[in-house]
Order: structure tokens, then sequence, then C-alpha cells
């Protein structure tokens, strides 16, 4: 399972904003979270999904205007479920809670952890930071367009909407990396489901030592 939980940044010199971002996550991913996503201490969110497309869809969305210092839990969760999220435990809530601890003082914002098979959980962090370190470099322009191509669009019917020629909308994607970002999706999801993947595994092993 994949645990987020985060930390808004400077949450003493700006407006809470806790509220709209459960409304945007409830929105946006409501069908693939395993519980609805809540607000866990003050400023703090948490969400749990089983999905790994999911959970890097929550770390780009969380991570992509600075406004949250972000933790990935790995790890089982204890079940039943309770109704709310900040009621349930487990693995993965403890990783979350280190790792968003360690998110605030990463150049990314962000950290995954694990207690079974830290090392995975390491590795996704590693190619996460590359992914996230490219995405700050990214213009208002470039965003534009990832945007639209993100949606849906191609290329050069996003050039459309744009009203700009298909020559500048590549120049823009290039400078943007879009292809580099989109290409390493995929591979980032399947390293995120392999890492979750090695707690179980983890957690079998000791069953059978």
């Amino acid at each position: 399972m994949f645990v987020v939980t985060a930390d808004q940044v400077d949450s003493r010199g700006r407006a809470d904003i806790v509220a709209p971002t459960l409304a945007t996550l409830t929105y946006r991913f409501g069908s693939r979270l395993t519980l609805p996503p809540d607000r866990n201490a003050g400023d703090e969110i948490q969400v749990l999904t089983a999905d790994a497309a999911t959970a890097l869809d929550l770390i780009l969305t969380l991570t992509r205007d600075g406004c949250w210092s972000v933790g990935l839990g790995l790890g089982g969760v204890r079940r039943p479920l309770p109704e709310h999220t900040r009621e349930a435990t487990g693995d993965a809530f403890v990783a979350a809670r280190s790792a968003v601890d360690r998110a605030k003082r990463s150049p990314t914002r962000l950290a995954v952890a694990a207690i079974k098979a830290p090392e995975a959980a390491a590795d996704a962090e590693a190619l996460l930071a590359l992914l996230l370190t490219l995405r700050e470099g990214r213009t208002a322009a470039g965003w534009q367009l990832y945007d639209l191509v993100t949606s849906g669009l191609t290329q050069a019917k996003a050039a459309v909407q744009l009203g700009i020629t298909p020559q500048s909308a590549s120049d823009r994607a290039r400078a943007a990396a879009l292809r580099v970002e989109l290409t390493a999706h995929p591979a980032l999801v399947r390293l995120l489901a392999r890492a979750d993947a090695a707690q179980t595994d983890a957690v079998d092993a000791e069953g059978d030592a």
C-alpha cells in the first residue's frame, strides 16, 4: 500500500490550504483511493491508495507548486480499515511519517520510506528526485503545454488551443522536457509497484523464517 503524508510549507505565514487541496484530491483521484483523503493533524493531509500510478500522480500533484513537503510510505496497513484515513495504522503510515519529516529537509521536498525493504524505497526516491528537479525548471508556458498534453490532447491540437504554431509547440515541449518526463512516468510506476511488492515479499520472508 502507498500512504502519502503531506505537510503544508510555511503554514504559519500563509493561509491554510488543506481544505481546498483535499477537495482537489477527492475530485481528481477519489475513485482511485482506498479511503477518502483526510486532514491528519493541523496542516497535514494523508492519502491512502493501493495503486502505484495513483501514488505517482499524487506526488506530482502535491509537489508541483512547492506548497507541500511530501512523504510517501510503503508497506502494510492494518485491517479492517477504519472509516477515516487519519484513523488507519500500519507500517505504511509509520514510514510515511518518517518520510515527510525527512522531506522537509530535502531540496525536492519529497522523501520515500519503507520499514521492511528500505532499499526499494530509496531507489524510488532517487529517481523521483531526478524527475522533480527537472520539473522545477519548467516555465509557465511549458506547464501550459504539459497540462494540455496530459489531458489527452495531441501536441498539434494543444498548439491550436494555445494559438501557436506546431513548431513553437515542439520548441516549447523540448524546453520543458515533456517527452523526457512522460516517457519516465510508466517506468516510475513500475518501480513504485516493485517497491511496494518488496514490502510484501519481506513480510512473507519473515513469516517463513
